[in-house]
C-alpha cells in the first residue's frame, strides 16, 4: 500500500463540518505530520474490515437466532411473527442513523466527532443481543430488537462518515472493498458461527455481543480522531433535526439515484434472505434440524467467491476510475441469482443461487460506498447524509419482510418470491445509470 500514500500527499483527515479540500494548519503540514499521517492511513485499511464486520455480525447472528425463536414460540404463525419483528426493529434503524449523523456532526469532543458515538451504540446494541437471549415472547422480541437495531445504526452512521473524512478520494474504492469484505464475511460467517450456539441460544447471544464490544473499542484506540473542539459547530434546530430524513432529489438526484438502487438491492435481498430457514423447509422440504445446520454452511459456499469478486472490483474500479460498470453489473448478478431455485427447487438450487448471489454481492458492495461518497451533497453533513443513504440499506428491511410475506400468503408459497427478487434487484441495478457525477 505504501505506493499509493507518496510522501507529496497533503492530509487529508479533518474534523466533521470541515472540508476535506481545506488546507492543514501550517503547525500540521511538515513532512512528519504526512508521514504520521500515512501510518493512520495504513492502520486504517488494517482494521476496518474488522469494525466494519461488527455490526452486520450481530444482525446476522440475530437473524438466524430469531428465526429459531419464532418459530418456538409459535410455529404456525411464524412467518406473520417474523416479519412483525423484522418490521418493527428495522423501522428502529430507518429513524436512528440519520438522527445520530445530525448529531455526530455536531459532536465536540477530545475525542472527535465520531468515537464517541461508536462507543455507545456498540454498547447499546451489546446490552440488546444479551436481552435477547433472555426474552421468551414476540412483544420482548420486538422491543429488544428494535434496542439492537438503535445500538448498532448509531454505530453504524459515524463509522462510514469515516470514508469522506479521512479517506482520499483515489483510495475510496479499495477502502470500499475491504469495508465491504468485512460487513459480507460477517454476514456469511455469522450464521454459521451462531449455529454452533442453536441449542444454547442465551449463551449465543451474549457471546457475540462480547465480540462486537471489544472490536470496536481496540478500533477507536488504535484510530484515534483528532480534538475537534475548537472547530465550529452547526447550531441545532428542530429544522435541521427534520432535514436529516430529507434530500431533495431535484437538486442532488446523484444521490436520489443511489439511494433509490441501493433500496432495490437491498430490498431484493431481504425478500428472500429473511426467510432462508423456513425457505429451506417449506420449499425445498427439510426438516427444521437440517434447515437449521444447512442454511449457514450453504451461505459459506459462497464466501470463495464473494473474496474474490470483492478483492478484484474494488482494485479494477481505483485503477480504471470507473465505479457505474461494476455497480450495475453487481446488481445484475444479484437480479440473476434469484432465478436457480426457481428453475431447480432443491438444495443445489439453493446452493448455485447463495454462490451467485454473494458472488454479485462481492462485486455491488466493494464499489457502491464509493460511488455514494463521491455524491454526497454537503461536505459539512457527511454522517447525516451517508445516515440517509444507510436508510436504503434498512428500509428494505422494513418493507421487504411486510411484501414478501405478503406474497407467500396471497401465493400460498415461496416460488413466487423470486420473479419478483429478480425483477426488483435488476430495476436496483439500473438505477445506477442516470448518475452524472460518478463515471
Amino acid at each position: 500500500m505504501d505506493e499509493r500514500l507518496p510522501p507529496q500527499s497533503p492530509p487529508q483527515t479533518h474534523a466533521a463540518g470541515v472540508s476535506s479540500t481545506a488546507p492543514a494548519p501550517p503547525e500540521l503540514s511538515g513532512p512528519g505530520d504526512r508521514h504520521g499521517e500515512e501510518r493512520g492511513l495504513r492502520r486504517l485499511f488494517v482494521t476496518v474490515p474488522f469494525v466494519s464486520a461488527a455490526a452486520p455480525l450481530g444482525y446476522a447472528v440475530s437473524a438466524y437466532f430469531l428465526a429459531l425463536q419464532v418459530q418456538a414460540i409459535d410455529t404456525t404463525a411464524k412467518v406473520e411473527n417474523l416479519t412483525i419483528v423484522n418490521t418493527m426493529s428495522a423501522l428502529a434503524a430507518m429513524i436512528i442513523q440519520p438522527l445520530v449523523g445530525v448529531l455526530s456532526d455536531r459532536t465536540r469532543t477530545r475525542f472527535g466527532a465520531r468515537a464517541p458515538w461508536m462507543l455507545a451504540g456498540a454498547l447499546f446494541g451489546a446490552v440488546g443481543l444479551i436481552t435477547a437471549g433472555l426474552s421468551t415472547t414476540v412483544t420482548q422480541l420486538v422491543v429488544v430488537m428494535m434496542a439492537v437495531q438503535l445500538g448498532f445504526n448509531a454505530l453504524q452512521g459515524p463509522l462510514a462518515a469515516i470514508l469522506p473524512d479521512r479517506v482520499p478520494s483515489r483510495l475510496r474504492g479499495r477502502y470500499s472493498t475491504l469495508t465491504g469484505l468485512g460487513a459480507i464475511a460477517a454476514a456469511i460467517a455469522g450464521p454459521v458461527l451462531a449455529s454452533a450456539f442453536a441449542t444454547r441460544i442465551p449463551v449465543g447471544y451474549a457471546g457475540f455481543a462480547g465480540v462486537i464490544l471489544l472490536i470496536i473499542v481496540v478500533f477507536v484506540v488504535v484510530n484515534p480522531d483528532t480534538d475537534n473542539r475548537g472547530v465550529a459547530r452547526p447550531a441545532f434546530s428542530i429544522r435541521a433535526f427534520l432535514k436529516a430524513f430529507w434530500v431533495n432529489p431535484l437538486r442532488h438526484p446523484d444521490f436520489f439515484w443511489a439511494f433509490l438502487g441501493r433500496v432495490l438491492i437491498f430490498g431484493g435481498y431481504y425478500m428472500v434472505q429473511t426467510f432462508n430457514i423456513y425457505i429451506a423447509q417449506e420449499y425445498i422440504g427439510l426438516s427444521l434440524t437440517e434447515a437449521a445446520r444447512l442454511v449457514p454452511l450453504i451461505g459459506l459456499m459462497g464466501l470463495p467467491g464473494f473474496i474474490i469478486a470483492i478483492a478484484v472490483s474494488g482494485l479494477l474500479s481505483d485503477r480504471v476510475g470507473r465505479r457505474k460498470p461494476i455497480v450495475l453489473v453487481g446488481g445484475l448478478i444479484i437480479a440473476a441469482s434469484a432465478l436457480f431455485p426457481l428453475i431447480l427447487p432443491s438444495v443445489a438450487g439453493l446452493m448455485i443461487s447463495t454462490v451467485v448471489l454473494t458472488i454479485g454481492f462481492g462485486v455491488f458492495i466493494s464499489v457502491d460506498q464509493a460511488l455514494v461518497s463521491e455524491v454526497l451533497p454537503s461536505e459539512d453533513d457527511h454522517a447525516k447524509d451517508l445516515g440517509v443513504i444507510n436508510i436504503a440499506a434498512t428500509l428494505p428491511n422494513t418493507i421487504a419482510p411486510v411484501a414478501a410475506g405478503g406474497i407467500v400468503t396471497i401465493f400460498g408459497g415461496y416460488a413466487a418470491l423470486y420473479p419478483v427478487v429478480a425483477i426488483v434487484a435488476g430495476a436496483g441495478a439500473l438505477a445506477v445509470l442516470p448518475i452524472k457525477r460518478v463515471r
